[in-house]
């Protein structure tokens, strides 16, 4: 029998990206709060249902009978004042905790949430800077702006419910730390800006990459931490020969076997990068036209 799941902001971005590898696999219930997606096409077959609403009852009985919940659910700030970015991330600090436990209380398996690298993204300037080599999923994540602050704060809510203190009884959950899930990253950086290349380098993700990580998340018969805790961080990224972020963890506790790497994908870009840097800045073998 296939598993039963929920996915919440079923007609976000992201949720696009993964939906193929998800309706392959599973019998799925699609939540958004609205019918329509990003292009004004209805989309059929998803609820309307606003998990921000405190009343928990009002969603309850799409939780029923669900194995897991997949939560790419997003408040977007009405504009971008400082205020309305928070504001709007604390309405998504309050819509993880309705489905945290609301899948708690109707018994669901695992809950698999749509993180962001931003959650620690305070260290990338330094690892940029060459200040550091690296950061780790365990390394205390470090925000500098409301978006990352609340990314960080429902994984870390998260954790509270895997542990089962608060609420009598564990409820396993994993953290997706997604990087760059976007084929134009290296586009956007002007010719022979290798520090932008080197980020778009480092966070890239392929569709098929991040449908894996997704469905192992899912899947994946033990996620507890070293502690015994349920609960997971993973960063969403591929198998990239620039990456600062780990896949350790991923790769050793579900099996995440990314097959694409940036820098084959990229290389005809990385190329032309590395050509214009080097013309710029009158390196020996740079053309002199």
């Amino acid at each position: 029998m296939r598993k039963r799941v929920l996915v919440i902001g079923a007609l976000g971005k992201i949720a696009g990206q993964v939906l193929p590898a998800l309706r392959a696999r599973y019998a799925l219930t699609l939540l958004d709060v609205r019918a329509e997606d990003r292009s004004g096409r209805s989309v059929e077959g998803v609820e309307i249902a606003d998990l921000g609403n405190a009343d928990r009852d009002a969603y309850r009985a799409y939780f029923s009978g669900i194995d897991a919940v997949v939560h790419f659910g997003f408040v977007r700030p009405e504009n971008d004042g400082a205020e309305a970015r928070f504001r709007a991330e604390m309405r998504n600090v309050e819509m993880a905790y309705n489905v945290y436990m609301t899948a708690l209380e109707e018994g669901v398996s695992r809950v698999v949430v749509a993180s962001s690298n931003h959650a620690a993204d305070y260290y990338e300037e330094l690892i940029l800077d060459g200040a550091m080599d690296f950061v780790q999923p365990e390394d205390r994540a470090l925000s500098d702006n409301y978006y990352g602050w609340a990314k960080e704060t429902y994984e870390h809510l998260g954790f509270v419910f895997a542990a089962g203190k608060q609420n009598g009884r564990p409820l396993p959950n994993v953290q997706i730390r997604i990087g760059g899930p976007r084929e134009t990253d290296i586009e956007q950086c002007q010719l022979g800006d290798l520090r932008c290349m080197r980020r778009a380098l480092g966070a890239y993700i392929s569709d098929r990459d991040m449908q894996q990580l997704f469905v192992k998340s899912i899947e994946a018969e033990e996620i507890a931490d070293e502690s015994g805790v349920p609960f997971q961080i993973f960063y969403g990224i591929s198998g990239n020969s620039h990456a600062f972020w780990s896949l350790a963890n991923a790769r050793s506790v579900i099996g995440y076997a990314p097959e694409d790497n940036s820098e084959r994908r990229f290389a005809a870009s990385i190329a032309a990068h590395l050509r214009a840097a080097r013309e710029r800045d009158g390196y020996p073998g740079a053309r002199n036209d």
